[in-house]
């Protein structure tokens, strides 16, 4: 089994993305991540689903946790507007490394390996074109631990 055909089509944003679309997008479709590709489409960065909850966890609560236990349900409900008028690229870390990729040759034990080495729940395939990478597809965590299972007696 080959990166190239356990790669599935997968949802993408820029940096310069409404982050409140980018959370939706992630919400409505249980995404454990997002792919943040450059202009041309190579992937950049991930943005993991829960980077985008810890940026609406009050930086308060963060540092003293007993203090989420205080605030009402009707603050909770706001939270959301932590990301009304933030792009991608605020609510990436500071320091962003970049995005596994795995080669479309790549077998399922090296993209498992990458995966785990680089924790991240996702790994996306590309080839390399003249003008850089080309994105061919993403691999999740699940999507490989289901493959892989398939496969076990």
């Amino acid at each position: 089994m080959r990166a190239r055909d356990l790669a599935v089509e997968y949802e993408t944003v820029s940096v310069d993305t409404d982050a409140m679309a980018a959370a939706r997008l992630m919400a409505e479709q249980r995404l454990p991540a997002l792919l943040v590709v450059d202009e041309a489409g190579a992937p950049r960065a991930i943005l993991p689903a829960s980077q985008m909850v810890k940026l609406l966890v009050p930086a308060y609560v963060l540092e003293d946790p007993a203090l989420a236990a205080v605030v009402d349900e009707r603050h909770a409900d706001r939270l959301s507007q932590a990301l009304k008028g933030r792009t991608v690229r605020d609510c990436l870390a500071k320091t962003v490394p970049a995005p596994p990729v795995a080669e479309p040759d790549a077998t399922a034990l090296e993209v498992a390996a990458l995966m785990a080495r680089v924790r991240s729940p996702l790994v996306a395939v590309a080839e390399h074109d003249g003008n850089g990478n080309r994105l061919l597809g993403v691999i999740t965590a699940a999507h490989l631990l289901e493959r892989l299972l398939l496969a076990a007696p």
